[in-house]
């Protein structure tokens, strides 16, 4: 089959030459629209774009012929303005645009395009496209479409829209509104090509953090000593040890600003073989429910990613674009006044935690990323051949410091401790000890590390103890597969077979079920295979760590928790090590068992629990602030095209928070059937006779009740809500009627599970 262009009448043989050629050649024979902005003739504006049509239309025709699997440039109009009404969330179907097999410059923008400053839209339909176009990724082809659209059955005689898509993105990049700017600085020159760091200021992105809405309604100001029964209770991180030592080295009437960093490089295509390496910011300050949510996380920068065969050069490129970063905590010797519920408060910024998986985490103590390095972990000195040591003394653990490090590095004895040739720019920053504070993290220490090595072993032990070992492991497929489908279970129909693609929350899913697929699953040592591991032990390994994972998940801790806690994690260690120790390549010298055991206890008491400083919930991130935005943009000189992008999606949210929905009548709850009916003074003799003889209770609807937010600090709630049963609905009879529920509220208070009574 055969391809002809009805432009220049060139013949193709393969469908994919014709169309790279039918988009030049169209664009070569476009007729332009002549822009006036003092007479602009409705007549021939419209006869213009009817020649635009007409030439648009008749290659459109011939097109579907070709059968183009490209969706998305050969879309009509109709089509885009029907899925547009469909689109009800932008993320959902934005995957389907950006996987389309469209051309990256359809989204380029024209660099000299003379707009002016400003901090408005010209008009509201100006607006409301752009809007428009950025919420849903629309690509310029179709914004033109849309444009074209308007001008021809608008009836208008000047054009309230921009003359293109082009012109329209233009207008917003050059948008002035001074929490939206970004710089760059040159960090490094190598082999000829100049290393930029692209970033925020970071004093800006702690007030933009501070205007989100409700952001700073439950905001830490100081230490808090919670106790129950004569125990340290540590939940968020104004609780733990180093806010109280850090609040204390603070001038009298200060207040500490907590700093959380996160950094993590990316890829940004499916073949892996770009990268982009985005570092975010958050605030310790602000409740741990309130802090997991994207808005209360702001992008600082894009660090340079320096590939060179000198590696110090590499890392001293790092944290050169760390300390520019990080400049103005050293800067602000008197500290800063930031705006908070309605006053001013002088605050001192100090960095507490650093979140970051276990290579990114030896990039900023800078030593030695090689698990097969003497001294593997870069929280303390402990040696490699003890990582599986869960038997330890305090006395072996030895944890590095500032001074220690910084002695050994100006000695040049730097290697004795396995730490880089390059100076360290956090031990300039007060009130930190990067060792420490780069905390376990949970998501790449269990989901993606030891879970998926107890996964592995598994396997590798049914496969080398068991002369049918293969069927064994074709067993565990079968049983995962054959789970029934059940809500927050995913099914693992494949079973195990794709286990090196699977995700965080899939290991999370195979936790729930791991412990039924392994029970039973083979019999006793019946061939004196060495080093056996029976069935019951590797049940109650699976058992071990489920108890485990659930205590790491609490929302709090008190010393008795921690107690219970690290027994756990001992408890699991022994088992693990004991059945996996002779099937392991290294003998488990695996720095993350090393890191759990022995780091995540006192990581607890330091900077509060766990669900604080995790991970799972800045990897969602990097979908808004890399991969969407990197695949819209023409894949060169990326990072200024994504912030171009994420400067336009900011406005666009900014400006859609400025329409006001018209206000929702309340409906009074209206009562379809009369249950029951019983007299006031009859009431504890109802109640009773409801009651269920299992708890011996009153059973009624559970509800949550959402708080007002001018009563909210005036009540113990659990994120603004307060839990409890509907014991009594009535309804008085007036006009109108006057609706009333009687409910049993469960008193929750921050140190122990809950204690009810009724109101």
């Amino acid at each position: 089959m055969s391809f002809k262009c009805p432009l220049c009448m060139r013949i193709f043989s393969q469908r994919f030459a014709y169309t790279q050629h039918a988009q030049k050649c169209l664009k070569n024979v476009e007729v332009e629209v002549e822009e006036d902005d003092d007479n602009n003739d409705s007549e021939k504006y419209s006869s213009e774009m009817d020649t635009r049509s007409n030439l648009s239309s008749e290659y459109e025709n011939d097109k579907v012929e070709v059968d183009d699997d490209n969706d998305v440039q050969n879309m009509s109009f109709d089509s885009i303005g029907s899925a547009i009404s469909e689109m009800s969330l932008e993320d959902s179907n934005f995957e389907n645009i950006l996987d389309s097999s469209e051309e990256p410059e359809i989204f380029e923008e024209p660099k000299n395009l003379n707009t002016k400053t400003c901090t408005e839209f010209p008009n509201d339909a100006y607006k409301d496209l752009m809007l428009l176009v950025t919420k849903y990724k629309i690509n310029n082809k179709g914004g033109n479409e849309i444009i074209r659209f308007f001008n021809k059955h608008s009836n208008l005689t000047e054009s309230p829209l921009p003359k293109n898509i082009e012109q329209g993105r233009a207008f917003m990049n050059n948008m002035k509104f001074s929490n939206l700017e970004f710089s760059k600085v040159l960090i490094t020159k190598h082999e000829d090509k100049d290393y930029f760091l692209y970033y925020q200021n970071l004093i800006q992105c702690i007030k933009n953090i501070l205007t989100v809405p409700d952001i700073t309604q439950n905001f830490a100001l100081s230490y808090e000593n919670y106790e129950y029964n004569r125990e340290s209770i540590y939940s968020e991180q104004n609780t733990g040890k180093w806010w109280k030592t850090t609040q204390e080295s603070l001038p009298t009437g200060s207040k500490l600003l907590s700093i959380i960093l996160y950094s993590d490089a990316t890829t940004t295509d499916t073949l892996g073989k770009s990268q982009l390496h985005p570092i975010y910011i958050t605030l310790g300050n602000i409740p741990i429910w309130r802090r997991n949510k994207q808005d209360a996380k702001q992008l600082l920068g894009y660090l340079p990613i320096l590939e060179a065969a000198n590696k110090d050069l590499v890392r001293d490129t790092f944290h050169k674009s760390l300390r520019h970063l990080l400049e103005p905590i050293i800067l602000l010797k008197d500290g800063i006044d930031l705006f908070i519920n309605n006053e001013n408060t002088w605050f001192y910024p100090r960095v507490s935690t650093i979140i970051a998986d276990w290579p990114e985490a030896a990039s900023f103590c800078l030593v030695y990323k090689s698990s097969n390095s003497n001294l593997p972990c870069h929280s303390c000195l402990v040696k490699r051949e003890n990582l599986a040591n869960i038997d330890l003394s305090v006395n072996d653990v030895i944890l590095r410091t500032h001074d220690e490090m910084r002695k050994h590095f100006e000695n040049d004895t730097q290697r004795s401790v396995c730490i880089e040739s390059v100076h360290n720019f956090f031990w300039d920053l007060p009130n930190i000890n990067i060792y420490l504070a780069t905390v376990p993290d949970r998501m790449h220490h269990l989901d993606l590390g030891l879970f998926r090595y107890q996964i592995i072993f598994t396997c590798d032990i049914l496969k080398s103890q068991h002369v049918n070992g293969n069927k064994l492991v074709e067993e565990v497929d079968r049983r995962l597969a054959a789970i029934p489908r059940f809500p927050g279970i995913k099914i693992f129909s494949n079973g195990l077979q794709s286990i090196a693609r699977l995700t965080a929350s899939e290991y999370r899913s195979l936790m729930k079920v791991m412990i039924f697929v392994i029970d039973n699953l083979y019999d006793e040592n019946n061939n004196e295979v060495d080093n056996f591991v029976n069935n019951d032990d590797l049940t109650k390994l699976y058992e071990y760590w489920n108890e485990m994972y659930i205590l790491s998940r609490y929302e709090e801790f008190s010393e008795s928790d921690l107690e219970k806690f690290n027994d756990a994690i001992h408890r699991w260690a022994r088992m693990f090590v004991k059945a996996f120790k002779f099937v392991s390549p290294s003998n488990l010298k695996l720095p993350k068992l090393h890191s759990w055991v022995y780091h995540i206890i006192d990581s607890i008491r330091s900077y509060g629990a766990i669900n604080g400083y995790t991970t799972e919930t800045y990897e969602s991130l990097h979908k808004y602030f890399v991969k969407i935005p990197y695949r819209i943009s023409n894949k060169k000189d990326v990072e200024p095209q994504l912030l171009r992008t994420i400067k336009r999606q900011a406005i666009s949210i900014r400006m859609s928070q400025h329409s006001v929905n018209p206000a929702k009548t309340p409906r009074t709850c209206k009562f379809s059937a009369r249950l029951f009916e019983f007299s006031l003074q009859d009431a504890n003799t109802f109640f009773n006779e409801k009651k269920i003889p299992y708890h011996n209770k009153v059973w009624f609807s559970d509800i949550a009740i959402s708080m007002d937010s001018e009563e909210s600090n005036d009540y113990i709630s659990d994120k603004g809500l307060c839990y409890g049963q509907a014991l009594l609905l009535a309804e008085v009879l007036t006009d109108p009627p006057l609706n009333l529920a009687l409910i049993q509220c469960y008193r929750v208070y921050t140190w122990c599970r809950s204690h009810s009574t009724p109101i």
